[in-house]
C-alpha cells in the first residue's frame, strides 16, 4: 500500500478528538444523502420536463453501469478495507467485503458526471459537491482509504462518459436521428 494513500488516511479518519459534529455529519453524507439524491432523482422523474427526465435517465443508467463496474472490480481486486487490516477506527457499521473500490463514491461520481455533462437546474453543481463530501465521509469513517473512493470516483466518471458516448452513437444513427428530429418539430408546434 502507498505510503501516501496511508498518511492521507490517518489524516481524515477520524479519531477520539474528533468533533462529535464532524462524526454526525459524515454519518448522515455517507448513510442519508444517497436516500435524499434517489428522492430527488424519483421527484425529477414524474415532475421534470423532458430534458430534465432523459438527463435523469441518462444519469440513473450512469449509475447502473457504474454498479456493475465496482462489482467486477472488487471481484478482480479484492482488497480489504481498513478495519480489516486494523487500521483507524471505523464509525459506522459495514459488512466485511471488499473496499475496491467505494461503491458510494461511484454512485455518487457518476451521478456528480452525468449531471454535469447534461445540467439539470443546478443539480450538477450540488452533485459535484456531494460526491466529494461523500469521498470525505468514507475516508472519515474508517471504511475505505482514500485510494478506494478516488478508484470510486474514477471508475463513476468513466461509466458516465461511456454512456454518454453510447447515448450520442445511437442518437448518429440514421433512423434514430430523423425521429429525433420529428419528435423536436412535434414539440416545435
Amino acid at each position: 500500500m502507498l505510503e501516501l494513500d496511508l498518511a492521507v488516511f490517518h489524516l481524515v479518519n477520524a479519531d477520539a478528538t474528533t468533533a462529535p459534529a464532524v462524526l454526525t455529519a459524515a454519518r448522515w453524507i455517507s448513510q442519508q444523502l444517497p436516500i435524499a439524491a434517489g428522492g430527488a432523482l424519483l421527484g425529477g422523474l414524474f415532475f421534470g420536463n423532458p430534458g430534465q427526465r432523459r438527463a435523469i435517465a441518462q444519469a440513473l443508467v450512469s449509475m447502473a453501469v457504474t454498479w456493475i463496474s465496482v462489482q467486477w472490480l472488487r471481484h478482480a481486486v479484492p482488497a480489504q478495507r481498513p478495519a480489516q487490516l486494523g487500521m483507524g477506527v471505523q464509525w459506522i457499521e459495514h459488512a466485511a467485503r471488499a473496499g475496491f473500490p467505494s461503491m458510494h463514491a461511484a454512485a455518487a461520481a457518476a451521478l456528480a458526471a452525468s449531471l454535469a455533462r447534461r445540467p439539470v437546474a443546478g443539480l450538477g453543481a450540488l452533485a459535484v459537491a456531494s460526491a466529494a463530501l461523500m469521498m470525505w465521509s468514507r475516508v472519515c469513517l474508517g471504511v475505505h482509504f482514500p485510494s478506494d473512493v478516488v478508484a470510486g470516483l474514477l471508475t463513476g466518471m468513466l461509466a458516465a462518459a461511456a454512456v454518454h458516448g453510447a447515448v450520442r452513437a445511437v442518437g448518429r444513427l440514421p433512423g434514430v436521428q430523423s425521429a429525433m428530429q420529428r419528435q423536436a418539430q412535434a414539440r416545435a408546434h
